[in-house]
């Protein structure tokens, strides 16, 4: 995962997005995590040019990036994830290797 951050810096602003709950001392439940369950590891954006017909202005692009290893499989929750993701104009997927994400960045 760190391989592909530093693979993908420059190119994407992207930050390490830890999800998960932790049962604290008084019983209740501490939540972390941008997505909720499911969420991808690697989350951020990519800034890109518009066309000239939006003024030549700047859009940040949403990203999010499933790291799995070689034989590592996605949850449902991940897979509904990468697809809303995707579905609303964002950039999803799953990578194994930095040359994955750069797939998914369309670098």
């Amino acid at each position: 995962m760190h391989k592909i951050m530093l693979g993908l810096a420059g190119l994407a602003t992207i930050f390490r997005n830890n999800v998960g709950a932790q049962k604290l001392q008084d019983g209740t439940w501490l939540r972390y995590g941008v997505g909720g369950k499911g969420a991808s590891d690697l989350i951020g954006w990519k800034s890109i040019v518009v066309t000239e017909s939006m003024l030549g202005s700047r859009l940040a692009v949403f990203v999010a990036i499933e790291v799995k290893d070689g034989s590592g499989r996605t949850t449902p929750e991940q897979d509904h994830f990468i697809s809303v993701v995707a579905g609303a104009g964002g950039l999803a997927g799953v990578a194994r290797s930095t040359e994955d994400a750069m797939d998914i960045l369309a670098c």
